[in-house]
C-alpha cells in the first residue's frame, strides 16, 4: 500500500492511464515513480504526510511555476498536480553522468534559475533565512569549547554579519537544496529538481554553495580554486545575460553565514534539534560523503581564507583560522572532502 501509485481521476482524464509504475529512490519526505504515459514517460512525484507536508508541496508546485519562465529550461516541464492528494507530474528526463568540471554549466543554470523570479513575485514563495543570534553564540561555544583564544571584537562581527544577510536584497527563486542528486545532467542541459524548500532571496547564498562544500547536501565536494573561478565566472554571466545586472559582491558573507549554521551538518530531518556545534568537540558523525567535523574543517578554511582582508569580517578570519588549526591539531587524522561527487 505504502508504494501504490496515486494518480487520480483528475490526472487520467488530463493525461490519460498510467503504466508501468516503478518506485523510484527519494527522501522519506516525498514518493516518486516513473510511469508510462499515453504521450510520453513522466515522473509522478508525491510529497507525504507530515506537519509541513502542505507547505513543501505549495513550494515546489510554486518554483517550479517560476522557473518554467527561464528561456533556457531549467526545470523539467510541470505536466499536471492535484493538490488533494500532493502529486506533481513531471516531464522525464534522462540523467547522464556529470562531467569532471560539471559546476561550471550547474552555476550557469543556477543563474539562470535565480533569475526566473523578480520584484514582482514578492510573496509567491518565503523570503530566505539565514543564521541568527543564537546560531552566533553556539559558533562562540564552539571556539571556547576548542580551546580557541578569544578575539575582541568577533562578537560584534558576527552578529553585524547576521543583520547584513537578514537585509540581503534580492528576489532570485532559490532552489533551498541545490546539490548533486538534485541537478540531472541532460542531453539539453541541467535541470533541477526538488524545490520542496524553495525561497526567495539573494542569489549568493546559493552561489556560496560551490566554495563553502554544498552546506545543506549529503555530498560535499571542494573544488580546485582555478575550477570554483570558472564556475564563478560562468554564473555572473549567466545571470547578467538573463537580468541586464551585475552580481553585487556579498560571497564571503554567504560563505561565512553557512558556516555558522549548526544545522548544515545534519540532514534535515535532524535540523532544528538542538545545537550540533556543541556535539563536534565530543563526537563526530559521518552523512554522505563525509564525517561533520570535515565538513566544519572545510568551512572553516574557506571562510578564514575569504575574510582574511575583509573589511568586515577580518577578525572572524583570526577566529576561523585559529579553529581550524585547533581541530587539525586535535584530530590530526582528518582527510579532506572529497574533490569529486560520487
Amino acid at each position: 500500500m505504502w508504494s501504490r501509485l496515486t494518480f487520480g481521476d483528475g490526472l487520467r482524464a488530463e493525461l490519460g492511464s498510467p503504466r508501468r509504475a516503478r518506485r523510484l529512490g527519494s527522501s522519506p519526505r516525498s514518493r516518486v515513480w516513473r510511469v508510462e504515459l499515453p504521450q510520453a514517460p513522466a515522473v509522478v512525484k508525491q510529497i507525504v504526510d507530515g506537519p509541513d507536508a502542505d507547505e513543501r508541496y505549495a513550494r515546489e508546485v510554486a518554483a517550479l511555476r517560476l522557473a518554467s519562465r527561464a528561456e533556457t529550461p531549467v526545470v523539467p516541464a510541470l505536466l499536471a498536480t492535484d493538490p488533494v492528494e500532493r502529486v506533481l507530474v513531471l516531464e522525464h528526463l534522462d540523467h547522464r553522468r556529470p562531467a569532471g568540471d560539471w559546476i561550471v554549466d550547474y552555476a550557469a543554470a543556477l543563474a539562470r534559475l535565480h533569475a526566473a523570479a523578480g520584484p514582482a513575485d514578492a510573496g509567491v514563495l518565503p523570503r530566505w533565512r539565514g543564521p541568527d543570534r543564537a546560531d552566533v553564540d553556539a559558533f562562540l561555544g564552539l571556539a571556547t569549547a576548542l580551546g580557541v583564544p578569544g578575539v575582541p571584537g568577533v562578537a560584534e562581527e558576527l552578529a553585524d554579519l547576521v543583520g547584513r544577510l537578514g537585509e540581503a536584497s534580492g528576489h532570485a527563486l532559490l532552489h533551498g537544496d541545490p546539490c548533486p542528486g538534485n541537478d540531472l545532467h541532460t542531453a539539453g542541459g541541467i535541470r533541477f529538481v526538488d524545490f520542496e524548500q524553495a525561497s526567495l532571496g539573494s542569489g549568493l547564498m546559493e552561489l556560496a554553495y560551490l566554495r563553502i562544500g554544498f552546506p545543506t547536501c549529503w555530498c560535499v565536494t571542494s573544488a580546485s580554486e582555478a575550477l570554483l573561478e570558472r564556475a564563478e565566472h560562468a554564473y555572473r554571466t549567466a545571470w547578467r545575460a538573463a537580468t541586464g545586472s551585475e552580481v553585487r559582491d556579498g560571497l564571503a558573507d554567504a560563505c561565512a553565514g553557512w558556516l555558522l549554521r549548526g544545522d548544515a551538518l545534519v540532514e534535515r530531518a535532524r535540523r532544528e534539534t538542538g545545537d550540533h556545534l556543541a556535539r563536534i568537540p565530543h563526537q563526530d558523525w559521518k552523512w554522505g560523503t563525509a564525517t561533520a567535523r570535515q565538513r566544519l574543517v572545510h568551512r572553516l578554511g574557506v571562510v578564514s581564507r575569504m575574510t582574511a582582508d575583509h573589511p568586515s569580517l577580518g577578525r572572524a578570519s583570526v577566529l576561523t583560522g585559529a579553529m581550524r588549526s585547533r581541530m587539525l591539531d586535535r584530530w590530526p587524522t582528518l582527510r579532506p572532502v572529497p574533490a569529486q561527487r560520487p
